[in-house]
């Protein structure tokens, strides 16, 4: 775990204790954990343990993650772990070696040293048996050395189905959100069956019409795939069957479905639905029973629907408007703080008279805070409830508390025409400056460092720094982080120009520190002229429900509407990626002279002519379709270019230094629609393909890395991903749809037809791009690249040349926010252990898809 996130929980701990608690919000360490087993016998509790307290310093955020004692032991089915071995040395030089740990009376390891160190177990079986493993509290787990996900915010979620060896197996975790873990082994007689675990259900709202999206987990604990499985849902006399196309082998998959709509649903306060889930030949396995409220739309409500991303079951909350009949109202989109369920989110307002709250999950209450998926959530809820309720596009506006707050600063700026106005409450605009603050906190408190690190602040903020060797080293630590520009919201500031700002923040706020909200105080005040900032007398971080429903706030909302396109006449626009965010008003940026670094426009209009200064910007286009009288001329970086009056819109080119007329790029370019950055391969429904056509070994290992990643997506993001092995991986059954390929050209069965043009080549102990060959067993690498066979479809590939390198592509920290990940980065197996030394290459494609040499650094 990232060691500043490690510092900022402690602190936010300490700090959510101390502050007075209020209203209807307060979960505030996440769902109520499941301590019950319905899945069969509790077989054994773990009581003894192993413990390897790291206390290392907090760190800087660093290019590359890396886990030295992973490494160490990924891929290795014997450990040799013992009580008295060393382990690692602590941030004093001492040694630190694996003690013996034993549970407490509520059968869990607890600890501080579990906040940012390990736990091994062991258990002994009598024969090759498979069970399910319920373990809470770790962020990842080895399991005969093996990854898996783990259950970081301890919600008693995780169910992985394990097949034991006949001895000893062992179980290395790694610390999560708290210095607590459990862990408990469950024999099933049942091969397939429903867990009641974390499902995603709907209220039955009286006037909906059509079924509700739903979903439920089903856990195969057999060594072979189920496939063409099907539930049947009932309610009273009403059915809807919903197929499953396959629960692999050893895996517990959430999957959607569908509950009938009935009209005698509206007469009843909770409606009763009744599970089958049945094989391919219509034989029952396994049954349910679930009692879903019944609610109006026009009350506060949740509402399920099913996700582009990857085609899972999310929703939304809301309170709706007062008024039940007038369209074209107003929408507040509200955004939720760390561990508060939207539904509580959507509770803490008291329903308006002029406009619509609506509450988005982020995919999970702790979900990306916000950014990468939280952020694609957040534009489909907003797409959904906009059509739903036929909003007005004027009057929209954001807000959110605490890392809702965060997301307010973060999606104002990244999409500044979308809002008339936003108001961030209790939070803070970066989530690494944020985190890294809590470090500068230890370093103003000379007597904390001194009681509990035995050092000067000096000697803090040299040790805690990030220390790079060489300038080649700088320049690649630099581009592995310009692929997280789209996320430093401080580089888009001016955006917010574009929209009015209201600021609440607590006077003595501990946890989002007051001084954070001063500070964009000041920053502000520099430039912009339509903020009100608002300190709330002695309100600590959460000081009830007017924390977020504070009427003065929604009367600066009433007061601002946002203009119509054509009477923007003057703004400007920044952006790190057109794959994130491409547009404000009538201008949008297709593509950039260097990927991912900030590119910046400026806006100028009159009636005859628009003028556009530009930077770091290859194609732009200018939208006329919204315009009365079109403009006579454009004129671009000092280029005139005359505007005919038949053109709905005009696309230039920057050509040796000088502006063009072009036509939009081909989609088999980059832009808009498929820009990169490797986390851009995990959307559009992603199927993950593995490799089958190598040695058992390698096949084995592929399997369970994209079982690893489809773990780690379903926790982290509420997903659903569909794993498939590449000898039955038909890409007509996936048209445009991403495809993440786990394997290389000699041992996976698609990588000729999917990657054959690829300048990336990948084999046995080689791995070639352009015309550069590398050579060993110890290489892998992660790269996106396009699918040919869509027009916007991408392939992301996770591939090693050997045993050494696969362990090397272990890691799978792209599925959380606040990581780098350009197109390209290429590693060899020091990685793991090293970080940064461990990286070969790391860059980005250019637009066409080629690899330019001031795009890739090489380590050299």
């Amino acid at each position: 775990m990232n060691k500043i996130l490690s510092l900022f929980l402690f602190f936010a701990v300490i700090s959510l204790t101390a502050q007075k608690r209020e209203g209807n919000i307060v979960e505030y360490f996440g769902k109520e954990k499941v301590e019950d087993v319905h899945e069969g016998e509790v077989l054994h509790v773990f009581t003894e343990a192993l413990i390897y307290k790291k206390q290392e310093l907090p760190k800087d955020t660093e290019a590359v993650e890396y886990d030295p004692l992973f490494a160490a032991y990924i891929g290795e089915a014997k450990s040799g772990i013992k009580k008295g071995q060393v382990a690692g040395k602590n941030y004093l030089g001492e040694a630190m070696c694996w003690e013996e740990i034993q549970v407490n009376e509520n059968s869990e390891f607890q600890n501080p040293g579990l906040r940012d160190g390990y736990l091994y177990l062991e258990y002994h079986s009598d024969s090759e048996r498979t069970v399910l493993l319920d373990a809470s509290g770790h962020t990842s787990i080895l399991i005969n050395g093996f990854p898996h996900e783990g259950d970081y915010y301890d919600f008693g979620w995780s169910l992985i189905p394990v097949k034991l060896k006949k001895g000893k197996n062992e179980f290395l975790l790694s610390s999560g959100r708290f210095s607590r873990m459990r862990a408990r082994l469950i024999s099933s007689e049942k091969e397939l069956q429903f867990t009641q675990r974390d499902m995603t259900l709907p209220e039955i709202l009286k006037e909906q019409k059509q079924n509700f999206p739903a979903a439920i987990r089903i856990a195969n604990t057999s060594e072979k795939n189920f496939e063409n499985l099907k539930i049947v849902a009932r309610v009273a006399n009403k059915v809807a069957e919903t197929s499953i196309t396959e629960i692999p082998a050893l895996y517990v998959r959430k999957v959607p479905f569908e509950i009938p709509f009935t009209e005698t649903s509206k007469d009843k306060k909770e409606v009763k639905v009744m599970l089958d889930l049945l094989d391919s030949n219509g034989k029952k396995l396994d049954t349910d029973t679930l009692l879903l409220p019944v609610k109006s739309k026009y009350e506060h409500h949740k509402k399920t629907f099913v996700s582009d991303i990857d085609g899972s079951v999310q929703y939304y909350s809301m309170a709706p408007s007062l008024d039940t009949v007038s369209e074209n109202q107003a929408m507040f989109f509200s955004l939720h703080g760390a561990s508060v369920e939207a539904v509580n989110q959507a509770n803490a307002y008291e329903q308006k008279d002029w406009g619509h709250i609506v509450a988005p999950t982020n995919r999970r209450p702790f979900g990306f805070a916000w950014e990468d998926w939280g952020r694609l959530d957040a534009l489909e809820v907003l797409a959904h409830s906009k059509e739903e309720w036929k909003t007005d596009d004027t009057h929209t506006y954001l807000t959110g508390h605490s890392m809702g707050g965060h997301g307010t600063w973060y999606l104002g700026a990244t999409y500044p025409d979308k809002f008339a106005a936003i108001a961030p409450a209790a939070g803070y605009p970066d989530l690494l400056l944020y985190r890294e603050s809590f470090k500068l906190r230890i370093a103003d408190n000379p007597e904390l460092l001194r009681e509990r690190f035995k050092m000067s602040a000096e000697e803090f903020k040299n040790r805690t720094a990030i220390q790079l060797d060489s300038e080649n080293e700088k320049e690649l630590s630099t581009i592995i982080q310009r692929a997280g520009n789209t996320s430093r919201t401080l580089k888009l500031i001016e955006n917010y120009l574009n929209f009015g700002i209201y600021v609440l923040h607590g006077e003595v706020d501990s946890v989002v520190p007051t001084f954070i909200a001063r500070d964009m105080r000041e920053r502000l005040g520099k430039f912009h002229n339509d903020f009100v900032y608002y300190e709330y007398p002695n309100g600590t971080h959460w000081y009830g429900n007017h924390s977020m429903d504070w009427p003065l706030l929604f009367d600066f909302f009433k007061a601002h509407d946002k203009k119509t396109d054509e009477n923007q006449d003057e703004f400007s626009f920044k952006t790190a990626s057109p794959g994130v965010s491409e547009k404000a008003h009538y201008i949008k940026i297709l593509q950039q002279e260097r990927p991912f670094e900030i590119s910046d426009i400026s806006v100028e209009k009159d009636s005859t002519q628009i003028q556009i200064l530009t930077e770091n910007v290859k194609t732009i286009e200018v939208d006329f379709s919204k315009f009365t009288v079109k403009p006579d001329s454009i004129v671009i970086d000092e280029k005139q270019i005359a505007v005919g009056r038949q053109l709905e819109s005009l696309v230039m080119k920057k050509m040796n230094n000088s502006w063009e007329v072009t036509q939009r790029p081909d989609d088999s370019e980059k832009g808009p629609h498929r820009y990169g950055g490797f986390k851009d391969a995990f959307k559009n429904k992603p199927v993950l393909v593995y490799a089958t056509q190598g040695s058992d070994k390698e096949n084995k290992w592929y399997y369970h890395r994209a079982k690893f990643d489809a773990e780690k997506f379903y926790y982290r993001a509420n997903g659903d991903l569909t794993i498939v092995a590449d000898t039955e991986f038909n890409p007509e059954d996936y048209s445009d749809q991403n495809i993440i390929l786990y394997g290389n050209s000699d041992n996976h069965a698609s990588w000729k037809t999917m990657l054959g043009d690829s300048p990336i080549q990948v084999s046995k102990g080689k791995m070639s791009v352009n015309n550069k060959t590398l050579k060993g067993n110890d290489l892998g690498a992660y790269f996106i690249y396009p699918r040919k066979d869509s027009d916007f479809a991408s392939i992301g590939v996770i591939t090693a040349t050997g045993e050494k390198g696969m362990k090397a592509a272990w890691g799978n920290d792209y599925l959380l926010n606040g990581t780098f990940y350009p197109d390209i980065l290429i590693f060899e197996d020091s990685m793991m252990s090293e970080g940064l030394p461990g990286v070969k290459a790391a860059g980005f494609f250019d637009n066409s898809w080629s690899i330019k040499k001031d795009d890739l650094i090489w380590n050299e």
